[in-house]
């Protein structure tokens, strides 16, 4: 038997301990894993040089198998088969795969950089794809985050919507204010607030695929006198600004820019000022980024944990006025996504190719059931340095 194929039988006998899981291997002979409990999950390793890899770097195989076949998942249930490996990852799982996160954990904060000019680079990567693509699963508004099912039966849309009013309320916004966006997308958030609120916006991104879409959309609306959307990075804003908001940007900063960041927003803010930051995060001790998103889709990409934030605003004159959790707002939204994007299909197969829409499909199902089965969150994170700029209860968030 292959050496190979001995340690990922050992592996897979100590990692799926509840569930069951059938492996048809290369040369066609078949091994079953778990107590025969739940729906069967079929895998079929297409090339030999798939055990190697999932040995070696698991996530990294997972993926990149699915990708390109050399993995074949039984009527391509991604939905069954995230379920069975994130149930049994948080039992415990096996010491093989064990072994090689461990290794990726001594060197994971040295290889999450994201200065000045590689941060545009990492940013280029994901969002200035087809917008197109973007059309094809997210809500007209083009919210790419996480939205805010406060009833669970909203459409896409109406989660997105309340999403933006639930952050607009943390602001304490006064029509007239001046408002920084940090990582504004395609502007949906800057046109609400302005719309609604009365603020001025300044957005800024570094995607040129989102500059050049928000600002045509904000000419559209009539609204360039209330808002500025720069191809700009945050650290080289100058001005001070009445309230600033940052959504879905948190993650691509980098625990090694977590210190840099939050001293950039000590100057950004007016001495009466709020911020919200509201990001991806760990709800547990810092975790590794899976090294295929990493690869795949979002480089340069990091989730915290609230323990690597901490120390960071902790040293600024900031203090946290309001830390809130969404915790299955995220796989709802992925679900939305997914379900959208598969069904528009063949329409993103004239864009790019199958092992494009074989990556996505893999990349919004694994979130989704991150969040669905992992310690995978949503914090919303809240800062002023004025005690009197935030009400005394939290009433004010849902008036």
């Amino acid at each position: 038997m292959n050496v190979w194929r001995k340690v990922l039988d050992i592996g897979l006998r100590g990692f799926i301990k509840t569930g069951t899981l059938h492996v048809s291997w290369p040369d066609t002979t078949q091994s079953v894993y778990g107590d025969n409990t739940g729906t069967r999950i079929s895998l079929a390793f297409n090339d030999p040089s798939i055990m190697r890899r999932l040995v070696t770097n698991p996530d990294l195989a997972l993926g990149e198998g699915y990708m390109s076949g050399d993995l074949a998942i039984a009527n391509d249930d991604l939905d069954g088969f995230f379920k069975l490996v994130l149930t049994n990852r948080n039992l415990g799982g096996s010491w093989v795969f064990r072994s090689t996160r461990a290794v990726r954990h001594v060197t994971r904060k040295a290889l999450i950089r994201n200065p000045l000019g590689k941060a545009k680079n990492n940013v280029a990567h994901h969002y200035d794809l087809s917008a197109k693509l973007y059309d094809m699963f997210l809500d007209d508004d083009r919210q790419y985050s996480c939205a805010y099912f406060s009833e669970p039966d909203l459409s896409l849309e109406e989660a997105q919507n309340a999403k933006k009013l639930h952050i607009a309320s943390k602001l304490c916004l006064k029509p007239g204010m001046r408002v920084l966006d940090i990582g504004c997308g395609w502007g949906g958030m800057a046109i609400t607030l302005a719309k609604e609120f009365g603020v001025h916006v300044v957005g800024v991104t570094l995607s040129e695929e989102q500059h050049a879409y928000a600002v045509k959309r904000i000419a559209d609306a009539g609204l360039s006198d209330k808002i500025e959307i720069r191809l700009q990075d945050y650290r080289k804003v100058s001005e001070t600004f009445d309230s600033v908001v940052s959504v879905g940007m948190f993650e691509h900063v980098g625990p090694r820019n977590y210190s840099e960041f939050f001293r950039h927003l000590d100057r950004l803010m007016a001495p009466h000022a709020t911020a919200l930051i509201h990001t991806i995060a760990f709800n547990s001790s810092p975790q590794l980024t899976s090294p295929w998103i990493t690869k795949y889709i979002f480089p340069g990409g990091h989730i915290p944990a609230l323990s690597e934030i901490s120390p960071h605003f902790e040293s600024t004159t900031l203090d946290m006025t309001d830390l809130e959790v969404w915790r299955l707002h995220y796989a709802e939204t992925l679900k939305h996504w997914h379900d959208r994007f598969a069904a528009r299909t063949p329409e993103v197969e004239t864009l790019y190719d199958d092992t494009f829409v074989r990556m996505w499909r893999y990349y919004l199902k694994a979130s989704e059931h991150t969040f669905r089965s992992g310690r995978q969150v949503v914090f919303q994170m809240q800062f002023a340095r004025d005690h009197d700029a935030i009400p005394l209860t939290r009433d004010y968030i849902y008036e």
